[in-house]
């Protein structure tokens, strides 16, 4: 599974937000200078992210950007698909015009399965809360 650019820049902004507490609005230009990501590009990031509900943002004196939940509420499957999409592989069933009639295809198709399966699972355990801890290192059940 490939995150793109938008993913990862999004995990590091919104763990600087989990870090700066979630009583706490955080201004754009701080989190884009902490986190050397250009503030244009964060800022359609953080566009995608209120819009799916995991940031929240406060206009005027002392607006900015904040959690819209605590950090150990949002998953870092809720973050990926808020800004790429759903982790998943079709089914044979979505896709009509592929011909899944060798065994070996079909055999193929839902290990590939069971391994999003696996993906979606691994990224369902960790929250912003755990990537924003010190020394955050995932658990060796949860390494694929």
């Amino acid at each position: 599974m490939h995150l793109n650019r938008g993913v990862e820049y999004g995990i590091e902004g919104l763990t600087y937000l989990a870090r700066a507490g979630s009583d706490r609005s955080t201004l754009l230009r701080e989190v884009s200078r902490a986190t050397s990501i250009p503030q244009t590009f964060l800022s359609k990031i953080f566009q995608r992210l209120v819009r799916s509900g995991l940031v929240r943002s406060r206009r005027g004196f002392r607006g900015g950007f904040l959690l819209a939940r605590p950090a150990s509420q949002i998953t870092l499957r809720e973050v990926v698909e808020a800004l790429q999409g759903p982790i998943y592989t079709p089914s044979r069933e979505a896709d009509p015009g592929k011909n899944f009639t060798g065994r070996a295809q079909q055999a193929v198709q839902q290990v590939v399965e069971q391994a999003q399966a696996r993906v979606r699972a691994a990224f369902e355990e960790i929250t912003l809360a755990d990537l924003a801890a010190a020394g955050f290192s995932v658990p060796a059940e949860t390494r694929l």
